[in-house]
This record gives structure tokens, sequence and C-alpha cells, in this order.
């Protein structure tokens, strides 16, 4: 039996406070998000990964005590968990929630093109006689133009 966490589907183990916990942020916890600070996850990604002003701190520490209380922790102590931090964790804090959204948006198994969809070949296609050949006025293999007459 592993003694180690193991994170939950469609989240992450991450380490708060000194302590390993499971996460997630499944659909209620993004909807509460949302409702609660009037931004949408998608623009919090943005957020996250640089494409938009830097997330605030408020939003960071919320996102982190969603994905606890979604890995199965009550509210009250996720919040509690997450309150008890200094500022000092902001940043490490910061990480926990950018992985927390990133993953929620991965496929859990990314699907598998088949070979019937067209997605490879089964074979190497054979050359056709003559096809091969170098045209005149073609590149040479250093990628030159071959020499010309002084005509």
């Amino acid at each position: 039996m592993a003694i180690t966490a193991q994170p939950p589907r469609g989240g992450i183990v991450a380490q708060v406070g000194g302590r390993s916990y499971p996460m997630v942020l499944r659909n209620a916890e993004i909807e509460r998000f949302e409702t609660h600070h009037g931004i949408g996850i998608f623009e919090m990604l943005d957020r996250m990964i640089d494409r938009s002003e830097a997330p605030q701190a408020r939003h960071v520490r919320d996102l982190v005590a969603l994905g606890l209380a979604g890995g199965g922790m009550p509210d009250r102590a996720a919040d509690d968990i997450v309150s008890e931090l200094g500022p000092s964790w902001n940043f490490a804090l910061r990480q926990v929630a950018h992985d927390l959204v990133t993953v929620a948006f991965l496929p859990e198994k990314p699907e598998k093109k088949s070979a019937a969809a067209g997605s490879r070949r089964k074979g190497r296609a054979k050359a056709t006689p003559g096809t091969s050949r170098k045209e005149s006025g073609a590149l040479s293999e250093r990628g030159s133009a071959p020499p010309t007459s002084g005509k």
C-alpha cells in the first residue's frame, strides 16, 4: 500500500503549509469562484500564464481553498488552512493555484487517433521510377544553383 497521497481524478497533490493535500477544481468549485469574484476561470487562467494582469492574492488563496474543498476537505477547514498562512506563502500558493487551474482543463486520457482515421501511414510510399531525378536548374545538395555556361 502506498502511503503517499494520490491525486484525485482531474486534480493534483500539493504542499500547503508543509503538508500534502489532494486538490481538485470541479465545476461546482469553479462556479463558486466565478460567482464570488465576478471573474471567469478562463480570465483567471490568462492571469496565471501572464497573458493579462497578475492575479490578486485573494484570488489565488480562494482557488487553493476551493481546491482543498474539491479534494474532500470541509470548507471551514480549507479556509482555516489557507488563512493561517502568511504573505510569504503567496508565491507558493500562486503556483498551486496555477497547477489547479491548468489541470482542470487537461483531458484525463487524451484520445489517440486511429490508423483508419488517417493519422499515420501503414508503410513507406514507394518511389515511381524516374521521379527522383534532378531537374535542370534544380538546387544542388549544398543548396546552391548549379553552375551555368557562360552563354
